[in-house]
């Protein structure tokens, strides 16, 4: 249950008819906007999107409010022209629906003369002050009646010029000596993917890199064999997957130890052969721990799964078969 106290206010107040606030077809905007433009006082000249702008009703709102009020006959407005060129917008707000032809007997009883405060500088110009002197065309022909005597064309200063810069150190010229380093060491590094199945994803943008890295171990007097064997013992021997196996390399090979001194002979001892002076890893992974090197003729080393004694690989063996 409902109870509803009024108490009537002393001033400030505007009557309104129930119709008017119970509109049927008429948004809270609406009524909203017509309530608050009829309570101005007389003598008001304030517009509907300003009242809408003091009420807080929106943009979307105002228009739709709007659009209500000229359709139910509550806002009338028409646009003519006044002295001095001058538009006007006029804008009739009543309590009670009128018609078109009522509302256009009400706004020709209205000035037209717009007021000092809306008049725009076309209509009243403020005062300006003439210009000292005859106004003159300008010249269009004939010459300068006198010569400056000078050089007055403005032609670009130039640039200071500068001192030419230190010349850069020529690269130095290389060597017989480092570049056979640089082609052994490429050739290493494109035969690496044969040496272990966990480098046959090495990446073809590394190889550049991989080979100036090579090439330092090569230059510092490490062999091939040497090199190849500190990456065999690099690589994991748990069974790990190498998931980067160009990072491994550049990590192996970031660093050039010193290389092993060749042990010099006694007088009269025999030279030991080559493959003495470097001995085999001595740590290999499990999965490379049974593969031997072909000592057999191939370009870039050949590991092979002996069965017994063999040196050479099965392609090697099956060559070098007695004819029949």
């Amino acid at each position: 249950m409902i109870y509803r106290h009024h108490i009537a206010p002393p001033r400030a107040f505007s009557q309104f008819s129930h119709d008017l606030i119970r509109h049927p077809r008429l948004s809270s905007d609406a009524v909203r906007l017509l309530t608050w433009q009829l309570s101005l006082p007389d003598g008001a000249r304030e517009s509907l999107s300003r009242t809408a702008e003091r009420a807080r009703i929106g943009a979307c709102a105002f228009a739709r409010a709007k659009r209500q009020l000229k359709e139910e006959g509550f806002v009338h407005e028409r646009r003519l022209q006044g002295p001095g060129g001058h538009w006007i917008t006029q804008q009739l707000v009543s309590n009670v629906p009128l018609t078109a032809v009522e509302a256009a007997k009400i706004l020709a009883r209205m000035p037209v003369h717009p007021s000092s405060a809306d008049a725009s500088p076309q209509v009243a110009p403020s005062p300006r002050l003439p210009t000292v002197g005859i106004p003159t065309p300008p010249l269009t022909d004939g010459h300068p009646k006198k010569d400056p005597g000078e050089n007055t064309s403005h032609r670009p200063a130039e640039p200071e010029r500068q001192p030419d810069p230190a010349p850069k150190p020529e690269p130095a010229p290389e060597t017989s000596e480092t570049s056979e380093h640089s082609e052994a060491a490429r050739a290493l590094v494109a035969a690496l993917p044969h040496l272990s199945p966990d480098l046959r994803r090495i990446p073809r943008g590394m190889h550049d890199e991989l080979a100036r890295l090579v090439s330092r171990w090569l230059a510092a007097g490490h062999t091939p064999t040497a090199v190849r064997t500190h990456i065999l013992r690099g690589l994991p021997d748990d069974g790990t997957p190498v998931h980067r196996p160009g990072g491994l390399l550049r990590y192996l090979l970031r660093g050039v130890p010193p290389a092993p001194a060749a042990p010099v002979p006694a007088p009269g001892a025999a030279t030991s052969p080559p493959a003495a002076r470097h001995p085999g890893p001595t740590r290999l992974s499990s999965r490379l721990g049974a593969l031997r090197e072909c000592e057999g003729d191939h370009v870039q080393a050949t590991l092979f799964r002996p069965a017994g004694d063999e040196t050479l690989c099965g392609a090697c063996s099956r060559h070098r078969l007695p004819c029949p």
